[in-house]
């Protein structure tokens, strides 16, 4: 008895440093004699959102180990892990001038790219 498992990959994850303020958890006097919390600054990563070219390979490694031992303890013994690839692209042709307008022309672009989508794990029971 064989099972096939897929476990998907996932882009990376992008951001930037930004700088937010952490309480101290003290609190001074302000100028006009009441208090106030007083804090520090600190950078922190901050997630704006997800790339579009590059797959997460720490992450695809981690859910790829957690399927083969979930599949170990079910009592199946992996025979073979397959990549599994997908692309995109995208293209672009816009023309200028026209006909009787002293000539015309115009230019246009393409381009394409593959991803791993993700692995497919086939195993047989033990």
């Amino acid at each position: 008895m064989n099972k096939v498992v897929f476990v998907e990959a996932f882009f990376k994850p992008i951001g930037k440093a930004e700088t937010i303020k952490v309480p101290t958890g003290e609190t001074k006097k302000g100028f006009f004699g009441g208090e106030k919390e007083v804090f520090r600054k600190e950078e922190q990563w901050v997630q704006t959102g997800w790339s579009d070219r590059e797959i997460d390979g720490q992450r695809l490694a981690k859910d790829v180990a957690a399927a083969v031992d979930k599949l170990n303890e079910q009592g199946f013994e992996v025979m073979s892990l397959t990549d599994v690839t997908s692309g995109n692209y995208s293209w672009k042709y816009e023309t200028k001038g026209g006909p009787g307008a002293n000539g015309g022309w115009g230019y246009g672009y393409g381009y394409g790219y593959s991803y791993t989508e993700g692995i497919i794990v086939v195993a047989k029971k033990i």
